[in-house]
């Protein structure tokens, strides 16, 4: 609230004392000397710089006015990203903070006057609790002496519970979430982590519910956490205060009680009975986890994944000395989670260089490519369906079936080399899985227009929308959306485009239209045209579907289209079983698709992504016992190691490891209901998680593996991480500056690579909803800059040199490193030095996996250090 005063108060000061101090002792905008025509000939007195300076002076108020509205907009309205005004970095970054205070505090007014007018709650009623599979217990507890809770279940399958479907099974309305998050705010949970602003909940979290929240348990007030985990381990949750609910309430009405509590019911009272045929249980919903979708839509996951990093590499620009990059939280970590989960980059790499090179060779033999109606990707092959049948594959090609299909082994596709050709099938798209694999089918191969139709047709549009604008197999491209997807320009504004109805975009695509062999022969040869793909959310009318259907049989272009489109080529049918069918083609899969909360989220990460302004990284809490090695540590700063304890059996190291490297990094303890969730993600039995934590217990031993009284489990003493020991030489560093330097050298020598280097594909999905991979990565960033700047002082650019590569080990996509490798190799005044350095940087950027180039910022220092580097640089370029 004190912050919040002293923002009102300054944003009082600016938007309205300065203008009134302007006014009232220096004048307008624009004074009489501007006025003069003549200033702009004749010579400039000092009243004239004096009217200019003014001027100035109210443009820059003028830019904070628009900055502060532009702001209070945003926050009042919860648009989401406020607009960015043009050239107002820094002065729309004050205004955010400025105006977040503000709302803030008046926020919180709101939430505290309705409390001081709270009148004592009425005393409550005897009710009823009710235990599961259990006969009734007649209870009356008073108000003061019990409270509701829930307890996070574990994975079911692939699902995952959330706040949301928490408020939706016990409190009838998912918005409500809100409420269940203020009763648990930063109160400790029994795997001694805490609830934080828009942080992720864990299973075997209790937490304390509203009063009319339904499917709960009833426990005494004081009741610890970890045991009331004791008491309801894994349940399904009965409300014990059971009323009488409407028909949508009552799910299912149990019939499975024990034989004893039969034979009991037949002796109670009639009202009993009448509430004992209340009592419910709670389906799981298969489609409430986002892993659901987004974990199994791999070749989507796997662009996502893609342009995430290229988006964060850009964020890494702009990060500055003591602030680690945002990180996504909630729902967006969630979706991240389950995109490094279930990436197939392997598979969509293999599609990518096999359709590039296929091309190649098509067009070396002056041939035009085949008609792609679809493809099977599977851990094996890569198989095309094409037409006409061809058995004339060119190598590493083969042709099967007479022709019909062309094969690629996975194995041989792993072996290629990337590709310089062009992508001849850009409108290949996921539809779905069948037991062997993803199936895929080229939008353009209809030569007519594609129908959608079912219950899903907008999630099945939205999946099909992803996967088309972040592949990696198409070069140039178009996408159009009509009626639905404005918030994926987030994710691809260089490939999306949206309009609200057909009638905007039926002239253009007209007029743009191209014959299929000219465009197809184009892709292969060098001279690619843009493809294009509309998806449309909105029916056509009897004239657009007539005005498309003719520009579909001309054009090589691939049209989708919600809603009842008679004379459609290909009609993919959306079932309520989630199946895709086409019947056309005999396709019957499991649909890929993106509900509504899965896209929000995924909007929400890469909006995340987009966000420049950083957050500070949080300080290290001291550590003890540095004068003695630890029995066993554990390194994660580069290739995974654990040393002091002997090798495990092959197969069961890397599940180890990553359990220890968890523990490691949540020194609180962790309960083993939690550990289930993060290390099997898509679901584990008791049974094989306990096997594996008593795995663990038996190879690190019971002194390094302590487990509480709530049953959480915990490192001991004698096991260290590297990260740990950096951030305690680091913290030393900062507070004993004699001794600084020597500490931050000792620091930097425990980074050996990049984090974690060597983790196997699908593990480690946990580290999206962590603070762990931002943390590090700034630190040793920033560990690394300070040393330079020292050694750098102190006349020592060699070594200034060493430590800034030394940071570079680890943080390679910090372009602030880079601009100091730049700085401290340019003080060494070895011109051919630096050239290497510029030239190996200018490599770098032109083959970044990610892509983006560099940092405007690096291209202009590279231009004041060393002026000639452009020429260098077009010269290698024509040789």
């Amino acid at each position: 609230m004190l912050a919040g005063i002293a923002s009102l108060i300054v944003l009082v000061a600016l938007v309205g004392g300065v203008p009134y101090a302007l006014l009232t002792f220096v004048g307008p905008p624009i004074a009489p000397e501007l006025l003069d025509l003549d200033v702009l000939t004749g010579r400039v007195g000092p009243s004239t710089v004096v009217a200019v300076l003014v001027l100035l002076v109210w443009l820059a108020w003028f830019q904070l006015f628009l900055c502060v509205l532009v702001e209070v907009y945003a926050g009042v309205r919860r648009v989401g990203m406020p607009a960015r005004v043009p050239f107002s970095g820094g002065t729309q970054a004050l205004a955010n903070k400025l105006v977040g205070a503000v709302l803030l505090l008046f926020t919180t007014g709101a939430m505290v006057a309705p409390l001081v007018k709270l009148a004592p709650p009425p005393a409550p009623h005897p009710v009823t609790a009710v235990a599961y599979s259990a006969p009734v217990v007649e209870k009356a507890p008073e108000a003061q002496k019990t409270k509701k809770v829930y307890v996070v279940q574990p994975p079911h399958g692939r699902h995952h519970e959330s706040l949301w479907e928490i408020a939706e099974k016990c409190l009838g309305d998912g918005r409500r979430y809100p409420e269940i998050y203020r009763l648990n705010q930063a109160k400790e949970q029994p795997d001694g982590t805490r609830l934080r602003m828009a942080d992720l909940i864990r299973p075997g979290w209790v937490l304390d519910m509203p009063d009319d929240a339904k499917h709960t348990n009833v426990v005494p007030v004081g009741q610890p956490r970890e045991e009331t985990l004791r008491e309801h381990p894994g349940r399904v949750h009965l409300d014990p205060r059971l009323e009488h609910g409407s028909k949508t309430d009552r799910i299912e009405q149990r019939t499975d009680a024990r034989p004893e509590a039969r034979r009991e019911a037949r002796h109670r009272q009639p009202e009993q009975r009448q509430s004992d045929q209340e009592q419910i249980t709670i389906r799981e919903s298969p489609s409430g986890d986002l892993t659901d979708y987004l974990a199994t839509a791999s070749l989507a996951a796997a662009g996502l994944l893609l342009v995430l990093a290229r988006r964060r590499r850009e964020q890494l620009w702009h990060r500055m000395f003591g602030r680690r990059i945002v990180r996504p939280r909630d729902d967006a970590a969630k979706a991240e989670a389950a995109l490094r989960l279930g990436g197939d980059a392997p598979g969509a790499r293999i599609l990518d260089i096999g359709l590039r090179l296929l091309g190649a060779e098509l067009a070396a033999q002056h041939r035009t490519p085949p008609t792609v109606y679809g493809a099977h990707l599977s851990a094996r092959t890569l198989d095309l369906w094409i037409h006409p049948p061809d058995g004339d594959a060119p190598a590493p090609w083969t042709a099967q079936d007479g022709g019909q299909v062309w094969r690629l082994p996975a194995h041989e596709g792993r072996l290629l080399e990337d590709q310089p050709g062009g992508a001849p099938y850009p409108g290949l798209v996921s539809i779905g899985t069948d037991a062997g694999g993803r199936v895929l089918i080229d939008l353009e191969a209809a030569q007519g227009l594609i129908n959608v139709r079912g219950p899903q047709t907008t999630a099945a549009l939205a999946a099909l929308a992803v996967e088309l604008a972040t592949n990696r197999w198409s070069d140039r491209m178009r996408i159009t959306l009509v009626g639905f997807g404005e918030e994926l320009t987030v994710i691809a504004p260089d490939r999306i485009k949206a309009v609200g109805g057909l009638a905007e975009v039926l002239p253009e695509l007209e007029a743009s239209a191209a014959p299929r062999r000219e465009v197809l022969t184009g892709r292969i040869t060098g001279s690619p045209r843009h493809a294009h793909y509309l998806l449309s959310a909105v029916a056509p009318t009897h004239e657009e579907a007539r005005r498309l259907a003719l520009l579909a049989r001309r054009d090589t272009a691939g049209y989708v289209l919600a809603g009842d489109v008679p004379h459609a080529t290909w009609t993919l049918e959306i079932g309520d079983d989630g199946r895709a069918r086409i019947a056309e083609l005999g396709f019957d899969v499991q649909a890929q698709l993106l509900p509504r909360r899965h896209y929000q989220a995924l909007i929400d990460l890469f909006r995340t992504a987009g966000r420049l302004d950083g957050e500070p990284v949080p300080e290290a809490e001291p550590l003890e016992g540095l004068r003695h090695p630890p029995a066993v540590e554990i390194r994660i700063l580069g290739p995974i190691e654990v040393t002091g304890l002997r090798p495990l059996e092959e197969g069961r190291m890397a599940l180890a490891t990553e359990l220890l490297v968890y523990l490691a990094t949540h020194p609180g303890g962790v309960h083993p209901s939690v550990l289930g969730g993060v290390l099997w993600p898509r679901g584990v039995q008791s049974m094989v998680r306990d096997a594996t934590i008593a795995r663990v217990a038996e190879w690190l031993g019971p002194e390094h593996l302590l487990t509480d009284e709530a049953g959480r489990i915990r490192l001991g003493p004698e096991v260290r991480t590297d990260w740990a020991l950096f951030r305690e030489l680091v913290r030393r560093a900062h507070g004993d500056p004699p001794t600084g330097a020597a500490l931050l050298e000792k620091a930097l020598g425990l980074v050996r690579g990049p984090l974690l280097t060597g983790r196997q594909p699908g593990r480690y999905a946990w580290l999206a909803g962590e603070d762990l991979e931002y943390d590090v990565a700034a630190a040793v960033a920033d560990a690394a800059h300070q040393l330079a700047e020292l050694r750098l002082a102190h006349g020592r650019p060699d070594a200034a040199v060493a430590a800034v590569r030394q940071g570079l080990l680890l943080a390679a996509d910090d372009e602030g490193l880079w601009r100091d490798l730049l700085r401290a190799t340019h003080a060494t005044e070895d011109t051919v030095r630096l050239r290497a350095v510029v030239e190996g940087l200018t490599r770098r950027a032109a083959s970044h996996p990610y892509g983006g180039g560099m940092a405007p910022e690096t291209e202009a220092l590279i231009e004041e250090l060393l002026p000639t580097w452009r020429i260098h640089v077009v010269r290698e370029s024509s040789a």
